[in-house]
């Protein structure tokens, strides 16, 4: 069966089992269940959504791998809420008070301006490269802004832990600002790596 599939397949199929793996993993005890369904609701929505559009949506692995990879994050954050999870090794190594997982999880939202931009590009809906890598910048940045609105209303209707767990602000009263900053410069570097990936097929089309 593999071998008759080509290499897209072959990644996303890795991919797919990777995440389901995590997906039973955090669904086994998490810390708190009502913070695990809210923060897994993206995944599903993710996954039902690129399930159906897989076929016509030819993404590259490359852009498909950091989708994946928001996932894996989100996943295990939804296990432990974002700010519980298991980080010393890196707070200690940079000498942090704070947990940053939270913050490594909103870069990794603004790298996905790779595939945002790949499907600008590939579709038309910008008409060179170089625009559709600053749509896509401006695309994170305006899901960045929804996000963290979402974030806050959750929190004022939930009005308990749970509320406080989802927002995740640890006490930073600047927590929601920063959380769009990380997604900003994960944009901009993913916006970059784009425009490599697209001087490097025109090249190999010519």
């Amino acid at each position: 069966m593999i071998a008759g599939m080509n290499a897209r397949s072959v990644s996303m199929l890795l991919f797919l089992f990777i995440l389901l793996g995590l997906i039973c993993w955090s669904a086994v005890s998490p810390y708190d269940e009502q913070v695990w369904w809210t923060e897994m609701s993206t995944v599903f929505v993710l996954m039902g959504v690129f399930g159906v559009l897989y076929r016509r949506l030819q993404l590259s692995v490359f852009a498909y791998f950091f989708i994946f990879l928001w996932c894996w994050l989100q996943v295990v954050g939804a296990h432990y809420t974002f700010e519980l999870v298991p980080f010393d090794a890196v707070r200690e190594f940079f000498g942090f008070e704070r947990n940053h997982y939270d913050r490594v999880a909103h870069f990794v939202v603004g790298l996905n301006a790779v595939g945002i931009a790949e499907l600008l590009w590939r579709y038309r809906g910008a008409p060179s490269a170089r625009t559709a890598a600053i749509y896509s910048i401006v695309i994170i940045m305006a899901v960045a802004n929804f996000w963290e609105l979402v974030e806050w209303i959750y929190a004022e209707i939930d009005g308990g832990s749970a509320g406080l767990a989802f927002l995740g602000s640890q006490g930073d009263v600047w927590d929601a600002q920063k959380d769009m900053l990380m997604d900003t410069l994960g944009a901009v570097v993913g916006a970059t790596m784009f425009l490599c990936y697209a001087a490097h097929s025109m090249r190999h089309s010519e």
